[in-house]
């Protein structure tokens, strides 16, 4: 659809006092040009793929205790979330005589450093972090702790999640309660 304006009111006189005839202008309809955009706009949408969503691999601890890994007290770590993004830990074992200088706490922005410096200062066959969270930590923090993991090129295999034991619930209580963590 192109059509041609042919209204032109007049014959082909030449000379003085005739007026000069009109030029004829096109007009092209575009209609059909948008019908084919909203065609091909329709064609890609339907044909494209969405992006796939991506899993983090996460190696969990066996049900098994005779397949249970043993880990090294020189080479784990334990990171305890607690409420308020308040992040603890301790190495190794807590041992009932050193507890109040064993156990620490943190917070996010410092358990890089403190997860990058564990790496550097362990055989990475020895390594391992337990990751433990308590009922009052938010699943964010349970991902972000992941992330730092992966961010920190911590192989797969060299930390699990665990489930908090009582010693370790009352430890943060009372730290929150000493810290005025609400």
């Amino acid at each position: 659809m192109a059509e041609m304006d042919t209204s032109s009111g007049g014959g082909h006189k030449k000379g003085p006092g005739v007026k000069k005839g009109k030029k004829l202008s096109t007009r092209v309809d575009l209609t059909p040009m948008v019908d084919l955009g909203f065609l091909l706009l329709t064609f890609f949408v339907f044909t494209t793929t969405m992006s796939q969503s991506t899993a983090m691999n996460m190696n969990e601890p066996k049900d098994d205790p005779n397949q249970q890994m043993k880990v090294k007290n020189s080479g784990a770590m334990t990171i305890l979330l607690g409420k308020g993004n308040q992040v603890y830990y301790y190495y190794g074992q807590l041992m009932p005589e050193t507890i109040s200088q064993d156990f620490k706490s943190t917070n996010f922005k410092g358990i890089r450093a403190l997860i990058l410096e564990k790496k550097k200062s362990t055989p990475i066959d020895d390594l391992m972090y337990i990751i433990k969270s308590d009922e009052k930590s938010t699943f964010k923090n349970a991902i972000d702790i992941l992330d730092e993991m992966t961010i920190s090129a911590v192989p797969p295999g060299h930390y699990a999640e665990v489930e908090m034991v009582d010693v370790e619930k009352m430890l943060i209580r009372e730290t929150e309660k000493a810290n005025g963590i609400q």
